[in-house]
Order: structure tokens, then sequence, then C-alpha cells
């Protein structure tokens, strides 16, 4: 059973992290700050390139313990929002922000809990295992980390990262396809000659109209969420741009829903005598963890072994797990307790820090060499 009083070397080392601002492209203060406490425990700590292809301010921070093993512990550097300033007050049986900023507990929680059961162990003197612990960026915005890592000897990740209180598991997680369409009209002065023109504004409404958004099945869902265009008020606007997802646990539906889109949006074209461009691609695949595989038992035995319920649960969202996965590394995203994320209210309990904490501790400790 995990302890019921949480470790205060624990706390500490959460409130270190929740203190530094570091938002997506802009993970080196955070960065910094665990190659600091890594290099102090004698560890090597790498950092790659992932940020290449924008102005992000670090890469992905990697440790290597001995050769590295086959299996890594993953948690993200970014917040999705500012917390500077942020306050944190300990409670008793929580911590919090004094409710002006987001505390960061995703996932300032799932760093801590790796740097604190690495320390621990090392302080111990326990024969760590060969392994690799991995801090990636940019995961709240583009997942631009986990896509441009390379862990070339890992088969086998925990990523403590799921909002969902400990003993909770992600076993089936939704994908997501990202669409474009640039609707193609034609521009003519909406006050001498409107009907020389072709309106992709009033195209874009009548697609849209006819185009069924949010829930379209019981695991399917659509959503447009941006869109612009035209140039001015006196002209018939010749352009419009809609940008958008689908999401499901399923990839032909996600298939499927994109054909339905695009032949609302051709058919309108066709009505108004228009054209349109479409384009889509794979933000993240869905995955679905076998319960026959070695990483489900793995999680399974380590969540029952500290005395929680194990309790598989299906995510509509996207993580550094669906990467991993798709590139042929078993991963499972581990609830860490993050409640009300991305908000001002957000909060963790204590017991849900120090029972991810041992989740971590009992994982290491489960690698076989």
């Amino acid at each position: 059973m995990y302890s019921e009083k949480t470790s205060s070397k624990l706390i500490e080392i959460f409130l270190d992290l929740v203190r530094i601002n570091s938002t997506s492209g802009d993970e080196k203060p955070v960065a910094e700050y665990i190659r600091a406490f890594l290099e102090k425990l004698d560890l090597k700590v790498s950092e790659d390139n992932a940020n290449r292809d924008f102005n992000g301010n670090s890469g992905n921070i990697i440790c290597k313990i001995g050769s590295g093993g086959t299996t890594a512990l993953l948690a993200h550097m970014d917040t999705a929002r500012p917390t500077i300033g942020v306050k944190p007050v300990v409670k008793d049986n929580r911590i919090q922000s004094d409710g002006n900023t987001i505390l960061g507990v995703d996932n300032r929680a799932g760093i801590a809990v790796i740097l604190y059961a690495i320390e621990k162990l090392i302080k111990q003197k326990y024969k760590i295992p060969d392994l690799t612990l991995a801090f990636t960026i940019c995961e709240e915005t583009s997942l631009a980390g986990s896509k441009n890592i390379d862990l070339p000897s890992i088969d086998t990740a925990f990523v403590f990262d799921s909002a969902l209180r400990p003993g909770n598991f992600i076993a089936r997680a939704y994908g997501a396809k990202r669409f474009k369409i640039e609707i193609l009209g034609k521009a003519s002065h909406s006050g001498i000659s409107p009907e020389k023109g072709i309106n992709s504004i009033q195209l874009t409404a009548r697609a849209l109209c006819n185009l069924k958004m949010g829930w379209i099945d019981k695991e399917t869902t659509v959503n447009v969420g941006k869109i612009y265009g035209g140039e001015s008020i006196n002209v018939v606007p010749a352009n419009t741009v809609i940008e958008g997802e689908v999401r499901s646990v399923n990839p032909d539906n996600i298939n499927s829903a994109l054909i339905d889109i695009e032949n609302k949006f051709i058919d309108a074209a066709n009505a108004f005598g228009g054209k349109i461009d479409f384009f889509s691609e794979w933000d993240f695949h869905p995955y679905e963890l076998n319960k026959e595989s070695k990483i489900y038992n793995q999680i399974v035995n380590a969540l029952e072994y500290v005395g929680l319920k194990a309790i598989p649960a299906i995510s509509p969202g996207g993580s550094d797990a669906n990467i991993l996965n798709s590139k042929g590394i078993s991963t499972v995203n581990i609830g860490i307790g993050a409640q009300n994320p991305h908000s001002n209210s957000e909060f963790i309990l204590l017991s849900d820090l120090q029972a991810t904490a041992e989740i971590a501790l009992k994982l290491i400790s489960n690698i076989k060499d």
C-alpha cells in the first residue's frame, strides 16, 4: 500500500518545478532544472534537436542510465498556460494555486515523480537497471518533442501525464487527423457587379450548414476550429480557409468522416461555381494496448502492488503516448491526478502525488537488465 504520508522531498521538487514558467517552445528553464538535478546525481544528460524546425529554446532532455536499456520513463516540460506569478498553496490534503494562475500539475507532477524516484533509489544505493529518462517539449501544442525524439533501444515506455487519478491508465486512446480546406470563389466589386463574383464565404456557409459537428457517432468527433477569409467589405470574397480536426478511436471512422466533409464542400462548390482544395494529415494516431501484452501486465502489477485498483481507461486526448506507440514503442499513459487541468482551479491531492511516485519506483524496480 502506498504511503499515506507524502514525502517532503517530493513536495519540495514539485514546488520547485511549478514555480518555473515554461510553456511550449520555452522549455529551457525547466530543462535546466532537470539537467542540474540529474547531474548532481552523477548522471549523464543530453539534449536533442527536436526544436530544430521552429524557434523553441530547448530540445528534449534525455538521460541514459547505464546503456539506456529498453525501457523509458517520460514526462513533458511544457504547461498549457503560463505560470508566471504562481503562488502554490499547500493545504491539508492538496496543493493548489491561489486561483490567479494555473498550478501546472500537468505536467510538473510527472517530472517531479520521476526525479524523486531516481534520486531516492540512488541515495539508497539501489542498483538501478539500465533505463532512459526523457523529458519532452511541446506536448501541449504539437507533440513535436515525441515526434522528433530518437529512442533507438527503447521498446517499452511509461508516460506520466494522464490527468486521471492514480490507478487509471490509458489502455485505448483516440487519434486525430487535422484538415484544411481552401474555398476558391471569384472576386468582384460588391456594389457595382456582385453578380460577377463567387462568394467563397457564402459557399463555405452552405457546406458548414450541411456538416454535422461534435459527436457524429459514439466514438468520433468533428470540429471546425478556425475560419478566415475575405479582403475588404466592398469585395466579393474570393478565398476562405477553414481548419479543423476529426478524432476517433477507429482510423476508418476518421477517414470516412473526412471523405464526407470533402464531399459536402465539393457539393457546395459545384452549386456556386467555385472550387476547393482539401488537405488532411495525421496529428496523432490512435492506439490500444493488448491485454495480453507485457506492458499491460507491467502497469497493472505496479498499480496493484502499491495498493491501487488498476482501471483501464479511454482517452479522447492526444499525448506523447500516441506518438511513441505509432513509432512501435509499446507505451502507456499513467494517471497522475492533475485535477481541473489547464484551469486556475487545478490541484493535486498529496496522496495522489505520493501514489504516483511509488508507481514510478515500482516500475523502475521491476525493469530487468
